[in-house]
C-alpha cells in the first residue's frame, strides 16, 4: 500500500511600509526640561527576513498534543511523534553507570522513548537544596543515541504510597500529615489535602521542569512528564478517615465540580451517570455509592493540578497522570481508590485543567477493554505502562486499533539483546523493528481512520475476530493445538 502526502506552500513577496514623523518622547536621563527626539523613517521588510522569524518561531515551538480527527498526537518540531516506548525498572535509573549500561541497549532494541523514574527524594535530599547530577548524565546519554526521554515524577505519591518522597517529608508527619484509615491509624500515604505538603511537591517539581528547561528547551530531547504514580487511597472503605478528611466529606460538594459535570453530562462513563444526583448537596447525596472514591478523585485531581501548574509555569511539556487499574471484583480501596480511572474520569477533567491526558496502566488480559474505556472524546491514548510478555501484540492493537500515540511495556531494562545468530530476538524487538519501518506514515494513517487492530492470544475472549478496512472484511483465527 502506498501512502501519499504532498503539501504545497506559496510564498507570496511583500514589502510592509511603516512611515512615522518625528515623535518626542522624554528619556528618564533627559536634562530637566530637555527633549530628545527619535525620527522613525521608512522600513521595509521582505519576505525573506519575515520567513526566516516565522522558521525560528517554528524551531522553538514546544512538545504538545494535538487532537486530529479524534486522534490524539504527540507533535515534536512540528511533527507527529510515534513513541516506541519502554519504562524502565523502578531503580534503573538511579545511577549513571545505568544510563551508560541500559541507553545504548533500548537503541538497539528500536526503542525510541525511556520513560524514566525520577525521584523527589533522589533530587532534594536536603530541603531546598537540589541535585540533578544524575538526571544530566541521562540526558546526556539519551541524546547522544539519539532516543528521548519521559520524566517520571515520583513526588508524594508512586504505586498510591510515598516511599519516595525525601527523608525529612516522611519523617515529620505533624508538618506533613497522612491518611487515616478507618481505625485511625496513620498510613504511608501522605494526605492529598495537606497545603503545606502539596506546596512543598510543587515546588520541588517546578525546579525540575525548570532544570529542564534550562538544560533541553533546545534539543527536546525530553519530550513529555508523567505527574506522580498511579495515585489513589489504598485501605478499607477506599476513603480517607483523617479528621480533616471526615470534615470535608460530610460538607456540601464543589460547586465548581458540580457545575463542571451538570455541562458534561453527555459525556458521563455508565458508572459516573448511574450515581450522579445533581438535587444533592452533600458527597453521599450526589455521589451515592460512589461517593468516598470520587471524592478521593477530586482531592487528588486538585493537588495534582497545582504541582502541574508550578511545573508548567516554568516549562509546559505535555503532563500526564496514570492509572493503576483494577482487577475483577476489586472495591476502591482494593485498588487506588480515587486515581484517574475510567469510570470517573470527568471528575478529574474538571480539577485538573494543566493535565493533557489521562492513561491506563494495563497488566491485565483485557489489554483490549481497558483501551477503549480510555478512547473518549479528547483524550490522547499513551499506555505507560504493559506486561513485558505480552507487549509483542498489544502494542500492535494500541497503534492499530487504540490510535494511541505510544506505548511502553515496563521493565523493558530487563530485555537482553542477541549475542549469537542463534539467539532469540526479543518479541517486543521484532514488533518495533517492523513499527519502525513505518512509524512516519502511521500518525496520518491513525487520524484518517486507517488502522485497525487486533488482539489474538492464548486467552483471548474471541478467538476469531474481523475487522473491516478499505471496503474489505478480514477474518484473523487463532489455532489452537
Amino acid at each position: 500500500m502506498n501512502w501519499e502526502c504532498a503539501a504545497t506552500i506559496r510564498i507570496v513577496r511583500f514589502t510592509l511600509s511603516v512611515k512615522l514623523v518625528e515623535m518626542p518622547m522624554r528619556l528618564d536621563n533627559s536634562p530637566p526640561g530637555g527633549l530628545l527626539t527619535i525620527t522613525l523613517r521608512s522600513i521595509s521588510l521582505s519576505a525573506a527576513f519575515f520567513f526566516v522569524a516565522v522558521l525560528a518561531l517554528s524551531a522553538a515551538e514546544l512538545p504538545h498534543i494535538r487532537i486530529e480527527n479524534g486522534t490524539g498526537q504527540l507533535i515534536v518540531k512540528g511533527q507527529p511523534f510515534l513513541i516506541l516506548g519502554g519504562e524502565l525498572g523502578n531503580s534503573s535509573a538511579g545511577t549513571a553507570a545505568q544510563a551508560d549500561l541500559i541507553v545504548p541497549r533500548l537503541a538497539a532494541m528500536h526503542v525510541n522513548t525511556a520513560l524514566i523514574p525520577v525521584a523527589w527524594e533522589q533530587i532534594e535530599a536536603k530541603e531546598g537544596s537540589f541535585d540533578f547530577s544524575i538526571l544530566d548524565h541521562w540526558i546526556e546519554t539519551a541524546r547522544r543515541h539519539n532516543l528521548h526521554l519521559v520524566l517520571l515524577w515520583f513526588g508524594s505519591w508512586k504505586n498510591a504510597f510515598s516511599n519516595y518522597a525525601p527523608s525529612w517529608v516522611k519523617s515529620d508527619p505533624k508538618r506533613f500529615p497522612r491518611a487515616e484509615a478507618a481505625d485511625g491509624r496513620p498510613l504511608e500515604i501522605l494526605s492529598s489535602l495537606s497545603a503545606e505538603t502539596r506546596r512543598s511537591d510543587s515546588r520541588a517539581f517546578a525546579a525540575l521542569m525548570r532544570h529542564v528547561r534550562e538544560k533541553d528547551s533546545a534539543q527536546q530531547t525530553v519530550l513529555m512528564v508523567q505527574v506522580e504514580n498511579e495515585v489513589g487511597y489504598l485501605g478499607q472503605g477506599g476513603r480517607d478517615r483523617a479528621p480533616e478528611a471526615n470534615r470535608l466529606f460530610q460538607g456540601r460538594v464543589s460547586d465548581a465540580l458540580t457545575r463542571a459535570l451538570v455541562a458534561k453530562r453527555l459525556q458521563f462513563s455508565p458508572e459516573l451517570a448511574a450515581h450522579f444526583n445533581q438535587q444533592g448537596q452533600s458527597w453521599s447525596q450526589v455521589f451515592g455509592d460512589a461517593a468516598n472514591e470520587v471524592f478521593m478523585a477530586w482531592n487528588y485531581a486538585a493537588y495534582i493540578e497545582a504541582v502541574a501548574h508550578a511545573g508548567k509555569s516554568e516549562y509546559a511539556l505535555p503532563m500526564y497522570v496514570n492509572a493503576q487499574l483494577p482487577a475483577p471484583q476489586e472495591r476502591a480501596g482494593e485498588y487506588p481508590s480515587g486515581g484517574p480511572h475510567p469510570y470517573y474520569l470527568e471528575v478529574w477533567r474538571a480539577a485538573a485543567p494543566s493535565i493533557d491526558f489521562y492513561s491506563p496502566d494495563i497488566y491485565w488480559p483485557n489489554f483490549e477493554y481497558w483501551a477503549q474505556r480510555y478512547q473518549v472524546p479528547g483524550n490522547a491514548i499513551f499506555v505507560p505502562e504493559a506486561r513485558l510478555e505480552s507487549a509483542s501484540y498489544n502494542a500492535l492493537y494500541a497503534y492499530g486499533q487504540a490510535r494511541a500515540f505510544g506505548f511502553c511495556p515496563f521493565g523493558i531494562d530487563s530485555l537482553t539483546l542477541p549475542e549469537r545468530n542463534d539467539d532469540s530476538i526479543p518479541a517486543i524487538m521484532q514488533t518495533y523493528e517492523l513499527l519502525d519501518s513505518v512509524r512516519d506514515l502511521l500518525p496520518a494513517a491513525q487520524a484518517a481512520g486507517l488502522t485497525r487492530g487486533l488482539a489474538l492470544h492464548s486467552t483471548s475472549p474471541r478467538p476469531t475476530q474481523t475487522v473491516a478496512l478499505g471496503g474489505y472484511l478480514f477474518e484473523a483465527t487463532l489455532s489452537r493445538s
